[in-house]
């Protein structure tokens, strides 16, 4: 896969209820389908706690 855009961010977190934590983000990706690329992304965030899906964004994409 090439890089990740943040249309498969989107996809992966469908239907995700915020605020949430990193576990609870991983978990939907999987439900999901994500491939392995977004779910390690996730899995491997420094931050914990997100309020939104923006937040979530700026966080894979700017660590």
């Amino acid at each position: 896969m090439a890089e990740l855009s943040p249309i498969d961010l989107q996809k992966a977190l469908s239907g995700m209820d915020y605020p949430t934590d990193k576990k609870h983000l991983v978990e939907r990706a999987r439900q999901n389908k994500a491939n392995d690329k977004i779910v390690s992304k996730l899995d491997n965030l420094k931050q914990d706690h997100f309020d939104g899906p923006n937040e979530v964004q700026k966080a894979v994409f700017n660590e």
